[in-house]
């Protein structure tokens, strides 16, 4: 079900879902050209639970053949004689069927997916169960701002297994770690990007990974893949506190522009540190004293996080890393100094 091993077998792969279908999660790879649209298959729901089976089915064909027929004057005009598509739709059913029969009259030689989406979900499903275990960990430790995530990045840049687990959620992992302006995948996307890039691995190769706790943002961890991150052996990096407040200043501008959404997230720390420190966090954005706003912030709520997190899950330090600062220069050495750890 990888993409690519695919597209030597098919010219291309068709989900024939509604937009929202595709949106939510979707065959790596594939292309989205719906037979009915969102509106549309509502529309012919409710006409199934409404009025009868037959007015829907008929209003159906009706959508249908008109999206079919635009497809065919659209994205297949220019498909020569060797042309040969895998479609899909939900379990295999009308929606695919009613594409293929189109096509292969046309003269293309057409391949439907036999149970749909539904049997690559369930494909995902098993691959997580069994793929996370089949591979060696090595886990970046290290409070808030240590530079865990620069060093993913100039690992992968050297030729390392790395396995982002921030960048693939759209979400840095803790109360203000949000993306701004991008939400999150849904988690069964979030899936399927995991077992990507696992195929994409050799396991006798370690993969490079941050702790993160069982949840980045509102996705879980499959529990095979959090079972085997937590077992791992793991390095602390370690940064000066200054450096650390300079460092996520720089890398979330974004709390700075928008101040009042800044202290709508803290609010649910409220019940964990009181008003009065709340208050006090409040007083120092509204002074716009970032670096204090920043240093309060790890010492009294995320290196507590931290080290709890680490003594429950992450205590199999094999080694420290310490950085003087998060230079290029500094990350490109520490990379090396990672690269040639033996454990």
């Amino acid at each position: 079900f990888t993409a690519e091993p695919w597209l030597h077998t098919y010219s291309e792969i068709i989900d024939v879902r509604s937009p929202a279908e595709f949106a939510e999660d979707h065959w790596p790879g594939a292309i989205n050209l719906p037979v009915l649209d969102d509106a549309e298959r509502a529309e012919v729901g409710t006409l199934y639970r409404q009025v009868d089976p037959f007015t829907a089915r008929k209003r159906g064909a009706s959508l249908v053949a008109q999206n079919i027929a635009r497809h065919l004057q659209t994205h297949f005009a220019d498909k020569g004689r060797d042309y040969h598509p895998l479609i899909y739709c939900w379990r295999g059913g009308q929606r695919s069927a009613s594409l293929a029969l189109v096509l292969s009259q046309v003269g293309w030689q057409v391949t439907v997916l036999q149970g749909g989406y539904k049997t690559y979900r369930a494909w995902v499903r098993r691959q997580l169960q069994t793929l996370p275990q089949e591979f060696t960990y090595r886990v970046l430790c290290g409070p808030t701002g240590s530079g865990k995530t620069q060093l993913l990045r100039h690992l992968q840049q050297r030729g390392a297994q790395v396995l982002d687990l921030e960048k693939l959620a759209c979400h840095r992992g803790s109360v203000l770690g949000a993306e701004w302006g991008t939400s999150q995948p849904t988690q069964k996307s979030f899936e399927s990007q995991l077992v990507q890039a696992f195929l994409q691995w050799d396991p006798a190769k370690p993969v490079w990974v941050e702790s993160e706790s069982a949840k980045v943002g509102q996705l879980h961890l499959p529990p095979a893949l959090w079972q085997a991150i937590t077992q791992a052996d793991c390095v602390e990096v370690q940064l000066p506190l200054e450096e650390r407040v300079k460092g996520l200043i720089a890398h979330y501008p974004h709390w700075i522009a928008h101040p009042q959404a800044l202290k709508e997230k803290l609010l649910s720390l409220k019940s964990r540190y009181g008003q009065a420190c709340l208050q006090r966090w409040f007083e120092l954005i509204d002074a716009q004293d970032w670096p204090q706003f920043v240093r309060e912030l790890l010492q009294q709520h995320y290196d507590p996080t931290y080290r709890h997190g680490l003594q429950q899950h992450f205590n199999r330090i094999r080694a420290r890393l310490e950085l003087p600062d998060l230079s290029e220069s500094s990350l490109q050495e520490a990379a090396v100094r990672l690269r040639g750890m033996s454990f």
